[in-house]
């Protein structure tokens, strides 16, 4: 499967982006991923599950075994049918929940439905995050400042405070970081700056957590081919998308989800506190 797709300019006015208004669309699996059972038996519960990363790992999860449940913006609805549709094609279950995750009673709703629908949970995927690029600092607005901490960093603590009196030992947490987290952003200060509270908040609940056997892990990417770009960004800045990479090109989900797969299943039963970078080829502090 030929991963270097060109990105031509495009630009979605709303948010968030959808990804079956994209061209060319987003490769989740590649063709000659073999799933081996790795998740088999597995509940996973993905925040921004519907479509771009989420999907893919939510697809690859799927093929490894594991039934799930995916959180999205109403929005995102026809993507989310879409993810629901895949997993489903993989022979596995697939819950989903819409609505707004920086409401602390919508976040009380989905746990309370995950665990109506499945019992409990084994793998908490938190996934979902939005920016909006400004290019002077002061241009930031408190509301677009509350917006992001609430969705990127502090739904996150919310949701897992929630979720782990549902998860045991063995269980596992992965977040997703980002490139920008380890060297910073000129225009994507607060996305930043929540991405590296996501770093440092791994870390943290890693070592809080070491006693329960409960691992906490994240991964970092770089530029990836998602909707959160084709609404984030001009369509000049789409155009260019990855081509500073020492790879010369933009990601693909496919090429992100591998990593959340090792980093649930048993393969990765000695790492916790980790972050791992998926990136085109960028060397960053770790």
């Amino acid at each position: 499967m030929n991963l270097e797709l060109e990105t031509p300019p495009q630009h979605q006015e709303a948010q968030p982006g959808l990804e079956n208004e994209m061209h060319p669309q987003p490769i989740y699996i590649q063709d000659s991923y073999v799933g081996t059972g790795k998740l088999e038996n597995k509940v996973a519960l993905i925040t921004g599950g519907d479509s771009g990363i989420g999907r893919a790992v939510a697809v690859h999860f799927a093929r490894e075994g594991a039934d799930l449940a995916i959180v999205h913006h109403p929005r995102e609805q026809e993507d989310a049918q879409k993810t629901k549709s895949l997993v489903e094609a993989e022979g596995q279950r697939c819950l989903l929940i819409a609505g707004d995750l920086r409401n602390p009673s919508f976040i009380r709703q989905l746990v309370d439905r995950v665990i109506g629908e499945y019992h409990h949970i084994n793998i908490l995927v938190n996934n979902a995050a939005n920016h909006v690029e400004q290019h002077e600092f002061t241009d930031i607005t408190d509301l677009q400042l509350t917006e992001t901490f609430e969705l990127n960093i502090l739904a996150i603590f919310r949701l897992t405070k929630l979720a782990l009196p549902h998860m045991n030992a063995y269980d596992c947490i992965i977040n997703t970081t980002s490139v920008v987290s380890y060297r910073g952003s000129k225009a994507l200060i607060d996305y930043a700056s929540t991405k590296g509270a996501v770093t440092a908040f791994t870390r943290s609940l890693s070592e809080h957590l070491v006693e329960r056997n409960i691992r906490v892990n994240a991964v970092a990417p770089g530029p990836i081919w998602t909707p959160l770009i084709v609404s984030t960004k001009t369509e000049e800045e789409v155009a260019r998308f990855g081509k500073d990479t020492p790879l010369e090109r933009v990601g693909q989900p496919a090429e992100v989800a591998p990593a959340f797969v090792f980093l649930a299943s048993e393969d990765a039963s000695y790492i916790t506190g980790q972050v791992m970078h998926v990136n085109g080829g960028e060397v960053v502090n770790s």
